[in-house]
């Protein structure tokens, strides 16, 4: 994204310019014809006999160190595989039996296996006494059905280099065989992903992907010896990698909370590599976690846990939490981001936080969503307002249909017009045409915060521009919205055009209407209690859905205004205030 001039203004606090334009770059398209074909291309070259002579080297009979795994893992997840199978979101695959080869489960949990990130989970439960013949059988399963292989999946770029994180670091699981045979061949196909990676790991897709396979390789070049010669070449590629993965602000370009949740363990992971040689972690990364922790901050809600934006599911405080000790980084929240495009307003023990950027560019997110405008609301650990979320992280069994009807405008908190996104969603999964500007501006006192944002992703269909203003009071407890259609450009449909603007109510709160049908108390789980309130039009009380931090679909309701803007546009005023 860049910025273009509106007016000559003072900056405001964390350096946003009010009266500013976020204008998004890099156009609509996703990746061209050309690099498709190359990616493809370089997959096909791995089984040919060029890529397996670079494959091959000295056999590594030694780690030079073992480093700690800074992040814990999930409990749950390793408890179960101490019973005997895997869990991920749900979904149970026994142990006995598995066959790497023919998996056949999501491809989110294919990745879970393949990456070997179920060693953090087991090693957080289990002693290497009770860890290591799970890991080891495991391993040996792997290495049977991918080791000679170099295709697929399996073999991945962004794979390889977590792998490899995550056999270092938990070498003591997988490496307690007395069996050389079996210790030779586990050493000597890390040896082999650290030599297709040197190939690989700028040919991996953007953000956390390349991340992941450009830390792998240092970890690798740290931890096998001989690898000091080419480890300025990986510290070269990580940050080529960390500047595609991230704005200035720290924020993921993605947009993701998840991803730069991801990039933030992946970095602390690899300082870990760095400390076991007693090295100092390459100024670039250190310089991306000093950015990112208070950008990961400034989307986190007053419980602490991450809000559910651009596919990204509402990750739990603790994991936060866990993720960003390991960094090692102290900060406060980032309020304003310049590109990162993510609001934050606090008054008393409520946070707001809005969308107020255009959604990433097609090439360099999964799933991204039309949410601009939208917001998140939370009083103290209850989240009032929230969106649908979940778009990547949903259940595999959720039907397809309406995992994609995650993406849409519609599962956000903001307004649609017509019943059509924002940002239009291609039948490829791509993001296209709609919002490329959002302008912003945003006052602070004691008394209230107040933010004034509008984009123009209907003009070119509808002629109207969407303006929303939200004010906090300074004490948390009424939020007051006004969200407005104003003409713009020459396009104008005959009639009225129909819009929604939606409040979707976080998990636990219910909804009763009141009588005059304009107004709803909503009461939350704690006893609070709040009221909303609409000026005109018809106000609902409908079903709705959240994807909660497992990828599992909970019921919930949705507040929608309903209402028709004729030619000369139209305004909608509303409020949300704490009966008690």
């Amino acid at each position: 994204m860049s910025q273009q001039d509106d007016k000559a203004v003072d900056s405001g606090p964390d350096g946003i310019e009010q009266g500013k334009r976020l204008v998004r770059s890099g156009g609509d398209r996703g990746l061209s014809l050309a690099e498709r074909l190359s990616q493809t291309f370089d997959r096909l070259t791995w089984r040919t006999p060029i890529h397996s002579f670079r494959l091959k080297g000295r056999y590594p009979l030694k780690l030079i160190a073992v480093p700690d795994d800074p992040v814990f893992g999930d409990v749950a997840r390793g408890q179960a595989l101490l019973a005997g199978h895997f869990l991920w979101r749900g979904e149970q695959l026994a142990i006995a039996g598995l066959d790497f080869r023919t998996l056949d489960v999501a491809p989110g949990y294919a990745d879970y296996l393949h990456s070997f990130a179920w060693l953090r989970d087991l090693s957080s439960v289990a002693t290497r006494v009770q860890g290591a013949p799970i890991a080891e059988g495991l391993m040996s399963r792997w290495l049977l059905a991918h080791a000679e292989k170099v295709a697929g999946a399996a073999w991945r770029p962004d794979l390889w280099g977590r792998r490899i994180l995550f056999w270092t670091a938990h070498a003591p699981l997988i490496l307690s065989s007395t069996d050389l045979v079996y210790r030779s061949k586990v050493l000597n196909t890390l040896a082999r992903g650290a030599r297709h990676l040197d190939r690989g790991a700028d040919k991996t897709p953007p953000g956390p992907k390349r991340v992941a396979a450009w830390s792998g390789l240092l970890a690798a070049r740290l931890l096998i010896p001989g690898g000091d010669a080419g480890l300025a070449f990986a510290e070269a590629g990580l940050t080529r990698a960390l500047g595609t993965a991230l704005f200035e602000d720290g924020g993921a370009v993605s947009r993701a909370p998840d991803a730069l949740l991801d990039i933030a363990a992946l970095l602390a992971t690899l300082r870990e590599c760095y400390e076991a040689r007693r090295l100092a972690l390459p100024e670039v990364a250190e310089s991306a976690l000093a950015r990112l922790v208070p950008a990961l901050l400034g989307v986190c809600h007053a419980d602490r846990g991450l809000a559910s934006w651009q596919g990204s599911g509402p990750v739990p405080a603790e994991r936060v939490a866990q993720v960003i000790e390991a960094t090692g980084v102290r900060a406060r929240p980032l309020k304003q981001a310049r590109e990162w495009g993510y609001q934050r307003l606090t008054g008393g023990k409520a946070v707001l936080i809005v969308d107020a950027a255009p959604p990433p560019v097609a090439r360099a997110v999964d799933g991204g969503c039309a949410s601009t405008l939208a917001f998140e609301f939370s009083d103290g650990a209850t989240r009032l307002i929230v969106n649908c979320g979940g778009a990547r992280d949903a259940s595999p069994r959720l039907p397809r249909t309406l995992a994609e009807g995650l993406r849409t405008t519609a599962a956000h908190s903001t307004l649609t017009l017509d019943d059509s996104n924002s940002t239009a969603i291609l039948s490829d999964g791509s993001l296209g045409k709609g919002v490329t500007a959002v302008e912003l501006s945003r006052q602070e006192s004691d008394g209230a915060s107040r933010i004034e944002a509008n984009h123009d992703g209907y003009v070119r269909r509808f002629g109207f521009i969407h303006r929303r203003q939200l004010v906090l009071a300074g004490d948390g407890r009424e939020l007051r919205g006004e969200d407005a259609l104003l003409p713009k450009g020459r396009r104008r449909r005959p009639g009225t055009t129909p819009f929604a603007i939606r409040f979707h109510l976080g998990r636990g709160v219910e909804a009763s209407p009141t009588a005059d049908g304009l107004a709803a108390v909503l009461r939350v789980p704690g006893g609070a209690l709040w009221q909303f309130r609409a000026r005109g039009d018809s106000l609902a009380i409908e079903d709705s859905l959240w994807i909660d931090p497992d990828g599992r679909p909970i019921a919930t309701q949705q507040l929608v205004i309903t209402g028709a803007a004729d030619a000369g546009g139209a305004s909608i005023s509303w409020a949300l205030k704490r009966a008690r």
